[in-house]
């Protein structure tokens, strides 16, 4: 049963650091950066982040480059 109590903390403490970091990004205007598409139709929209895509990959890139070259 600890064992069970342990992994749900971890998934509790995960959801919240990943809650506060999209939080964060919202209010920092991640998301609606200029060359992230929104086309608006009558009945639908579709909305594609490019811009942040492209922003989160290179971000990702780095930090993992950075990671796996100080475990060697």
């Amino acid at each position: 049963m600890s064992q069970l109590a342990k992994v749900l903390m971890t998934v509790g403490a995960l959801l919240f650091v990943v809650g506060g970091a999209l939080w964060l990004a919202h209010r920092l205007g991640i998301g609606r950066l200029p060359g992230d598409f929104t086309w608006k139709g009558k009945n639908v929209t579709f909305h594609f982040p490019l811009a942040t895509s492209l922003l989160v990959s290179l971000l990702l890139t780095v930090l993992l480059n950075l990671w796996l070259r100080k475990t060697r």
